[in-house]
């Protein structure tokens, strides 16, 4: 199984509840392709660099999972038929990349 993470951004026109709402659907249809979940963030709503369906916020969200490849054309293409979806991207994180990413959640854990 492979390491990847998802940043993705939602419409702004959502409440809180309704966002978060959206990621557990996410969440669970990921699980139900297979994938486990590792960690998810909520960043919460920023600016856009540029507007995006003429919207210039959205609520930003990571998620990092581990799944087999032949999980993420399912993933994706659920990301891209919802409509509270602005834009997504999934990376597939190496060795590097897992450990820098594991240090940042103990580091923002000691913070919090």
């Amino acid at each position: 199984m492979n390491s990847y993470e998802t940043v993705f951004i939602l419409t702004p026109v959502l409440s809180d509840d309704q966002a978060k709402e959206a990621v557990q659907k996410f969440e669970g249809e990921m699980e139900a392709l297979g994938a486990k979940i590792k960690h998810s963030e909520n960043w919460g709503l920023r600016k856009l660099a540029y507007p995006i369906q003429k919207k210039s916020t959205g609520f930003y969200f990571l998620i990092e999972f581990e799944a087999d490849g032949n999980v993420l054309a399912g993933y994706e293409l659920m990301m891209k038929r919802d409509e509270r979806v602005l834009r997504f991207l999934t990376v597939k994180m190496d060795v590097d990349h897992v450990t820098y990413a594991e240090k940042r959640r103990a580091k923002a854990g000691a913070t919090a």
